[in-house]
């Protein structure tokens, strides 16, 4: 019986261990970040509440049309008359409660207020183009960040291992050392100087490995993903024909960038946006024309002559036109169409300014790839030679030719050589990946 429960339970909690040993790819990841990121979220929602504003523009054209009603009872318990006068005509009741009842249809239409209807749907139409390329941009700045964050963890991952394998090596050279002290042929300094570097490579490891459960964690956070759940990525394999493939031109990204990135469209965006707004201020000095008509009817108690009639009777309707014509206004319509000229100058500084931050952002990420690229081939250039001397080293050492400083200092060299190879292989792939993505192309490795 026992052991069908734990069967029962093995089974039930098998979708939570398949879910705890997935391992997520950079593709998987960005994904899952468009789909959920909550400032994504609601910057989507911000488009729609935009969109919204552009058609209550659009219906702003149309008239308004609306109906009212008004009614009222009147008490005069001491009055032996009451007096109603309706459409010039007076009548007396003796009746102590009185009831009147109004009813309307109003319409209004601005026919023209010097185009500033057509120019507040044409602002709306824009902020609903600037709201979807913020949202653009947000998920630009997301998928970059989940790409450094991505590669982080491959860069400290391959750290550990390197750092694991410094571990065993100094535990390998210490349990060498004892077995020397156990001959006479070591000094007790020297196995304790042995034993102090293997706790500083396990300080190292433990280090590295703090840092890669905190770069986990920020990627996990930055995908909104929830509760204790372990996160893993999948390691692809990176060959050195990756590291070293041609970059982009730098010239070439920069162009590309100009015609697709969000943020050199929003600034264009927002210059057009301040020149319609300098036609809309200058319409303020134009005439408004507005029409409204009504219809309207009444009825009262007290007065012998059916509900009906009374309604028929009391019809009306009215047309009525209007002009408003501006002419001194405090000198509000120059202000307002000053102020937007000079947003307009302001806008385009700042389509300037984000063009200087585009180039120089590509022009850094050229660099540090062309420089990572130099810097992985020297650098895999000297692990070979490092490993070959600490190979060489630590055979002479335990023939006692070498001593505990010379053992010390070709790890070390090794290690710094693995560590320096590790490092510009994956910035070279991250700052291609970006140069890429720059371009136009979705981000990989």
């Amino acid at each position: 019986m026992n052991r069908i429960r734990i069967l029962v339970c093995l089974v039930m909690a098998s979708p939570f261990l398949v879910q705890a040993q997935k391992q997520w790819t950079l593709q998987e990841c960005l994904d899952y970040a468009m789909a959920n990121n909550i400032t994504l979220q609601q910057n989507r929602i911000s488009s729609q509440q935009r969109n919204a504003e552009v058609e209550a523009g659009k219906a702003a054209l149309w008239p308004s049309l609306s109906f009212s009603t008004n009614h009222n009872v009147s008490y005069r318990p001491f009055s032996e008359s009451t007096i109603n006068l309706t459409n010039g005509s007076m009548s007396t009741t003796s009746s102590e409660t009185n009831y009147t009842g109004n009813y309307g249809i109003n319409a209004n239409w601005t026919v023209w207020n010097g185009g500033r209807n057509r120019y507040n749907i044409q602002a709306s139409e824009m902020n609903k183009q600037l709201a979807d390329l913020q949202t653009e941009e947000t998920a630009n700045s997301i998928q970059e960040q989940i790409a450094q964050l991505y590669i982080q963890i491959l860069y400290v991952t391959e750290a550990v291992k390197v750092d694991s394998e410094m571990v065993k090596l100094s535990t390998l050279q210490r349990d060498r050392g004892l077995e020397m002290l156990k001959v006479g042929s070591m000094a007790k300094v020297d196995v304790a100087q042995l034993e102090a570097q293997v706790t500083q490579d396990k300080y190292s490891l433990v280090n590295m490995q703090s840092q890669l459960a905190n770069y986990k964690l920020q990627l996990k956070q930055l995908l909104e993903i929830l509760g204790p759940t372990e996160f893993e990525i999948a390691i692809p394999a990176l060959t050195d024909q990756q590291v070293l493939t041609l970059i982009p031109d730098r010239q070439a990204v920069y162009q590309q960038a100009l015609e697709t990135r969000p943020e050199i469209q929003s600034s264009k965006l927002n210059i057009d946006a301040a020149k319609l707004e300098i036609k809309n201020a200058k319409a303020a000095a134009l005439p408004t024309l507005s029409m409204s008509a009504n219809m309207a009817s009444n009825h009262a108690s007290g007065i012998n002559t059916h509900f009906d009639r009374q309604m028929k009777k009391n019809w009306s309707n009215s047309l009525s036109l209007s002009l408003s014509v501006p002419i001194f206004d405090q000198k509000q319509t120059k202000t307002n169409v000053t102020k937007a000229k000079l947003a307009t100058r302001n806008s385009e500084l700042q389509l300037q300014d984000t063009e200087k931050k585009l180039y120089s952002n590509i022009e850094n990420f050229w660099l540090q790839a062309t420089t990572s690229q130099q810097q992985f081939i020297a650098a895999k250039s000297n692990v070979e030679n490092m490993t070959q001397s600490y190979e060489l080293v630590s055979e002479q050492f335990r023939l006692g030719l070498k001593n505990i400083v010379e053992l010390t200092t070709g790890k070390n060299n090794l290690l710094s050589a693995k560590q320096q190879m590790l490092q510009s292989k994956y910035m070279a792939l991250f700052n291609m990946a970006m140069l890429r993505f720059y371009s136009g192309e979705k981000i990989k490795l």
